[in-house]
């Protein structure tokens, strides 16, 4: 930055767990950037039509938002509901909430100042564009950094996030504490398709029990 003399910051932010990195999918680098992209698509087809056996109507579909560590809780995520529940599910990375949030925010206003011209499509909505079902978006920070795009979301997302007091734990049991490992996410995901109608609520209930999840836990935001 001096050297080149640019007036310009970089924050860098640490985690103090080891894992390692997966490779950068091809044609990433704009949405890594820009705030999100598209890390892991679902290794199964977009189901088509689905028997009553499996509890499933309609064409279901879920999306998966990662950040940070908690990536790789979405993916396992992704691998529970292919392996035991059928489900595709995509899995999105998100690289900046905020810098998501300032872009649809600056298009709103040029919308808002200019109404007779051609409206302008923030990058998220660009990016989600024809993506049908539901979104989870998990993080490591409170459930609202990523409630921060909610309104641009197709149908609106629902946020996991570690609300509450802070824990010194293993990462396993810290993150089942805030309910933001693979099985809370899973969870997240099969109970919005639910409340669409996408699934019966018995699903729902069996698949917290196949999971090992308690149902009367305590709220994390109280413990």
């Amino acid at each position: 930055m001096y050297e080149q003399g640019e007036s310009i910051f970089y924050y860098l932010t640490l985690g103090n767990e080891n894992y390692p990195m997966e490779p950068m999918p091809e044609g990433s680098i704009e949405g890594i950037f820009r705030g999100m992209y598209k890390f892991r698509a679902s290794p199964l087809p977009s189901p088509r039509s689905r028997g009553e056996g499996s509890g499933v109507r309609g064409k279901p579909k879920v999306h998966l938002l990662g950040s940070g560590s908690i990536l790789h809780e979405a993916l396992r995520a992704q691998q529970i509901l292919a392996e035991k529940f059928d489900l595709p599910a995509d899995v999105w990375s998100v690289t900046s909430y905020k810098k998501l949030r300032r872009n649809a925010l600056e298009c709103e206003r040029w919308n808002r100042l200019h109404p007779t011209a051609e409206p302008r499509r923030s990058y998220v909505e660009e990016v989600l564009a024809g993506e049908k079902g539901v979104f989870v978006a998990a993080t490591d920070y409170m459930k609202s950094v990523p409630e921060m795009i909610t309104r641009w979301v197709p149908g609106g997302l629902t946020p996991l996030g570690t609300d509450g007091f802070g824990r010194s734990e293993t990462r396993q049991a810290l993150r089942r504490h805030f309910e933001v490992d693979a099985e809370c996410i899973a969870i997240a995901a099969l109970d919005q398709l639910a409340r669409r109608g996408e699934i019966k609520p018995e699903r729902v209930a069996k698949a917290i029990k196949e999971l090992g999840v308690d149902p009367e836990k305590v709220d994390p935001v109280r413990a």
